[in-house]
């Protein structure tokens, strides 16, 4: 299991094959995704640099937990329901046996882009406004969201595709770069949910709930192995999914602010 943790850390940053503008063109869209999904939050990344560091910490440390923390859980998991049910029984029940898995990645991986918001709320003498809270949140999202797109781009250009492979297949072609999209979309309004409910004092409360939400979306992978869903309307179901998060992360930013109380006034002199 050591040598899978170690194997899928290093397949970040190792990819044979794969040449130098091809990965440009993959950080270059992973970026485009990014800014596509964080611009309406406004971060005010030029006023605040340390939010850059929110955002790389927040892309290291996700992806060092996934492989060293998430896929042994994960793999321990799989490995106690084969113990207590065999494997006809694990495919009839799946769409309960595949919950455990789901829950385990939206929480390992919502506890990880968490920690540097939590630092940055502790530097602040946990005093943060929620609407900032929720915009250092939505940027740990976009640090972790764009370092995986850069990832799975970098293999699908590795492993061969071509825009050739859009005029022959169609629609599929594109799939792997749709998913890419939301997805990332995903990492910036959970977190960013999780960053306002930090701010608000009900920070374990707003963890559960972005780790179910992030759960949510992947248990469509379950719904694939299923057979209930064919691949485009799981690109569906994400789509809705992360657009209903994001409008209300985004209501969250942008509703008014309450106004100040007024002093009582004064009683007239006589």
């Amino acid at each position: 299991m050591l040598q899978q943790m170690i194997n899928q850390f290093s397949s970040a940053f190792y990819f044979p094959g794969l040449t130098w503008p091809l990965a440009l063109i993959a950080i270059a869209v992973g970026l485009l995704f990014g800014v596509i999904w964080l611009t309406p939050y406004r971060p005010p990344a030029l006023n605040k640099p340390v939010l850059w560091i929110v955002a790389v910490v927040s892309a290291l440390l996700t992806w060092t937990e996934i492989a060293f923390i998430q896929i042994p859980l994960q793999n321990w998991t799989g490995q106690a329901l084969v113990y207590f049910w065999d494997q006809a029984t694990l495919i009839k029940w799946l769409l309960l046996a595949g919950i455990p898995q789901v829950l385990l990645s939206g929480l390992v991986q919502e506890g990880a882009k968490l920690v540097p918001v939590v630092f940055y709320w502790l530097s602040h003498n946990r005093n943060l406004t929620p609407r900032l809270g929720l915009i250092i949140g939505a940027v740990s999202g976009a640090g972790f969201g764009v370092f995986e797109a850069i990832w799975v781009h970098n293999s699908v250009l590795a492993a061969g595709w071509t825009w050739q492979a859009v005029t022959t297949s169609g629609f599929m072609a594109i799939l792997p770069w749709l998913e890419r999209f939301f997805a990332v979309g995903l990492h910036v309004a959970v977190s960013a949910l999780a960053g306002y409910g930090l701010a608000k004092g009900l920070g374990w409360q707003f963890y559960l709930i972005s780790s179910f939400l992030h759960g949510l979306t992947n248990y469509s992978i379950v719904l694939l192995q299923k057979g209930l869903l064919t691949p485009i309307q799981i690109e569906i179901y994400i789509a809705v999914l992360v657009c209903i998060v994001s409008a209300l992360a985004y209501w969250l930013r942008w509703k008014p602010l309450p106004e100040p109380l007024k002093p009582d006034s004064e009683p007239a002199s006589s």
